[in-house]
């Protein structure tokens, strides 16, 4: 059994055509009398998770599923704890693959919290954030709320404020708030005013200590950040119906407060939240984005890469609400955008994040930002050519197109990134796909056929075919 475990970790394909015989027999051990090789067994079963997954359903995914969920529930803490690890790694491979058995998974796990004890309890509350991050909207059933949600907010009543306990609980809730988005409004309000409290007493805890640190604890920042992070999670999951809990409280002069915090872990879910409020309920974002851009552009500093990440993301974001008023803010920013985007061994998502916000920003203020293309466009190309068709790629290249029509000398030197980049979409919209056609006719009429038939020859086999196809050229 030792030597299993050890084998799957580097010897999957070794491993592969043992596997429709072991794992049954694997399966079989979680029944073992001896409670060590039940835990055991968890554990090397959740190493093989990806692979039970891409077999039919029946096959192996149900009889392992069905006998972990029963391991969760066995008389032993430390199989309790394996059995609830294994299935939380068996979710995030699953996916949507758990659909069908949603009723039976979340009356085990719920069942569960009437047996565990307070270590295994935080081990099932990610369970069940990883079972809502898993299975997303499909857990927004009148059913399965009704057996969900009851015992979560027992627990969330039960804890104080103070309980470091609070923790797991909130970020389980943060995910649960994201995937039931409007089923989760009937517990939105204490919720969200909780939340609210703790960044209060939090800043109000931090400040008291600054002024007297002989006479006050430093607070522990982490109940800030797990607070800003269900806000998040209800932003995101609430969508517009966060506007009236944002209306009746004072979130953006707290969170005006938190984005200037000096640990980049509060920054960085503060920027999360921003860019969360921004899309949910502008409205209340808009007042504030003076005081707000000039602490975005203090942070777009790539040494604290996620901090970064979400600043830029959140300016994306803000860009597209602005429109043309975002104007006299794009100078705050451009510059360290740029730099970022040119910068190398960046991580993959800053850059892709950094391409979208340099793209949106170009949008929205084409005459600010087109006239530095030359200083992006390859690496913006890039970085974009790789990612899925979605509604944010689609903003910055409909940024990059206006661009390009207002200093179309700007892309010349590395037009054929800029080519490569438009063959990377699979299905644009029918304006996106225009604008793309007349960027790579007018480029084309204007070296002329010769030229082009010359510069085109540089391009690989698939990609020629792919412009020709789609583009005619």
């Amino acid at each position: 059994m030792y030597c299993m475990c050890i084998s799957s970790v580097g010897c999957m394909q070794d491993m592969a055509p043992y596997l429709p015989e072991l794992i049954p027999h694997l399966i079989q051990c979680l029944c073992d009398k001896k409670a060590l090789v039940r835990s055991i067994a968890c554990w090397t079963l959740s190493r093989y998770a990806h692979w039970v997954v891409s077999q039919p359903p029946d096959s192996y995914l149900k009889p392992l599923m069905t006998e972990l969920l029963k391991r969760i529930l066995d008389s032993n803490k430390r199989v309790q704890e394996a059995a609830c690890s294994a299935f939380a790694t068996l979710e995030e491979e699953a996916c949507t693959e758990l659909v069908p058995y949603l009723s039976f998974i979340l009356d085990t796990l719920v069942f569960a919290f009437s047996k565990y004890q307070h270590k295994n309890l935080l081990i099932l509350y990610d369970a069940i954030g990883t079972l809502a991050d898993s299975v997303g909207h499909h857990l927004n059933q009148p059913e399965y709320i009704q057996k969900l949600m009851p015992p979560l907010i027992q627990k969330w009543n039960e804890l104080k404020d103070e309980d470091k306990d609070l923790f797991p609980l909130l970020e389980c809730l943060s995910s649960v708030a994201t995937a039931l988005q409007s089923g989760f409004l009937p517990y939105c309000e204490p919720v969200y005013q909780r939340c609210v409290t703790l960044v209060q007493k939090n800043l109000a805890q931090a400040m008291m200590y600054n002024q007297h640190p002989d006479q006050y604890e430093a607070p522990d920042k982490d109940f800030m950040i797990v607070a800003l992070d269900l806000l998040s999670g209800l932003a995101e999951g609430l969508g517009g119906h966060v506007e009236q809990l944002v209306t009746r409280s004072n979130i953006m002069t707290l969170l005006f407060q938190c984005m200037q915090d000096t640990m980049p872990e509060v920054r960085q879910s503060s920027f999360a939240l921003l860019g969360d409020l921004t899309k949910a309920c502008f409205l209340h974002v808009k007042p504030c984005i003076a005081e707000l851009m000039p602490v975005l552009g203090l942070n777009l500093n790539p040494e604290f890469i996620s901090v970064c990440n979400n600043a830029t993301w959140a300016i994306g974001e803000i860009a597209m609400q602005m429109g043309m008023e975002m104007q006299p803010f794009v100078a705050l920013v451009l510059n360290n955008l740029v730099e970022i985007i040119n910068r190398p061994n960046t991580p993959k998502t800053l850059l892709e994040n950094t391409a979208i916000t340099i793209g949106r920003l170009g949008c929205v203020c084409p005459q600010e930002v087109a006239p530095m293309l030359p200083q992006f466009i390859r690496p913006w190309c890039t970085s974009l050519r790789n990612i899925r068709d979605n509604e944010e790629k689609d903003s910055a290249f409909r940024g990059i197109c206006v661009m390009i029509g207002v200093n179309p000398g700007g892309v010349v030197q590395d037009f054929i990134f800029f080519c490569d980049a438009v063959a990377s979409w699979v299905n644009p919209n029918d304006d996106l796909r225009d604008m793309f056609y007349k960027i790579l006719h007018g480029f084309k009429d204007q070296v002329g056929e010769d030229n082009w038939q010359q510069f085109s020859e540089q391009f690989p086999p698939l990609l020629k075919e792919r412009l020709s196809a789609c583009y005619g050229v």
